[in-house]
């Protein structure tokens, strides 16, 4: 099968018609059809149904979009490492990060880096766990900060996987909770607390139903919070407490106090990330000793 011919078939079904997928390419829509059914003669099957407005891909089409869009994905993460070669991205770094290290441990290495190296671009995208993932695989970042818990260990043949550091789980309260002048909360302490949470497949609620479980109580549930800002202000009025890994509580809102718990509550992992097979600029390799320096001042 002819790769041109399979990105061309990624085009017309991303775009639902072979006109639209002419016009991006700057092709005739002869010249796409033309091309589409010399695919289809290669695959042996016929790949696109035509509607009346547009087309809709047939089984066989379905699934070689799917193959074609892996190797599209395949194809930038080979230019990527082409263009390292050539130096084309020898003045530019991408990194990916997300939101609770983006408020806390990226900012220190962004401007250590920025300090070493004043003439490489740097640019930073935020983004969801499996966004990061898909964007590092497809060579659209150099460098991503993920996390893992220990019972979802972050584990991938195609990435290279540093260890930066442990982030404990924290405990916050209001300023006039009882437990607030304690130096260290035992979680068999909470049982009977109101509790404030993110959405419930968030990983931190995963950590709150563990740990209740193991000292032997089901938490009750006040209130369920779009980030951590918002659960901090929740929990200074007195709707309840709530559990946070220590970097996402750097930046506290007024009328909280952040505690340490016992060992027995999980910690996360923080973790950077790059590609198994990329072949390392300067910049990355930079940018890796100096997220390691910035971990280690943070234990």
């Amino acid at each position: 099968m002819d790769v041109r011919r399979l990105m061309l078939l990624v085009e017309i079904l991303d775009r639902g018609s072979i006109s639209g997928a002419a016009e991006a390419l700057s092709y005739t829509p002869s010249a796409v059809s033309q091309q589409v059914r010399r695919l289809e003669r290669e695959v042996g099957q016929p790949l696109l149904a035509r509607l009346p407005r547009g087309v809709s891909p047939t089984d066989a089409g379905l699934v070689l979009y799917r193959h074609a869009c892996r190797i599209r994905d395949q194809l930038h993460a080979a230019q990527a490492d082409l263009d390292a070669v050539a130096g084309l991205r020898q003045g530019h770094l991408r990194v990916g990060t997300f939101p609770t290290v983006g408020s806390s441990l990226l900012p220190l290495a962004v401007r250590a880096f920025k300090e070493q190296h004043p003439g490489v671009r740097l640019t930073v995208h935020s983004a969801r766990f499996d966004t990061l993932v898909q964007r590092l695989r497809a060579g659209a970042d150099d460098v991503t900060l993920l996390w893992d818990y220990e019972w979802d260990r972050f584990v991938d043949d195609e990435l290279e996987v540093t260890h930066l550091l442990d982030d404990p789980t924290m405990l916050v309260v209001a300023n006039d909770h009882r437990l607030a002048r304690r130096r260290r909360v035992r979680f068999s302490e909470l049982e009977g607390q109101e509790w404030v949470v993110r959405e419930s497949d968030h990983p931190v609620v995963e950590v709150l139903n563990r740990s209740a479980r193991r000292a032997g109580f089901t938490p009750r549930i006040a209130f369920r919070a779009n980030d951590y800002q918002e659960a901090q202000s929740m929990v200074g009025v007195g709707l309840g407490v709530a559990l946070a890994p220590q970097l996402a509580v750097t930046n506290r809102v007024p009328g909280v106090r952040v505690l340490p718990l016992a060992h027995e509550v999980p910690s996360r992992r923080i973790l950077a990330v790059t590609r198994s097979q990329a072949i390392s600029s300067p910049g990355e390799a930079s940018m890796l000793d100096t997220l390691r320096g910035v971990a280690t001042s943070l234990r």
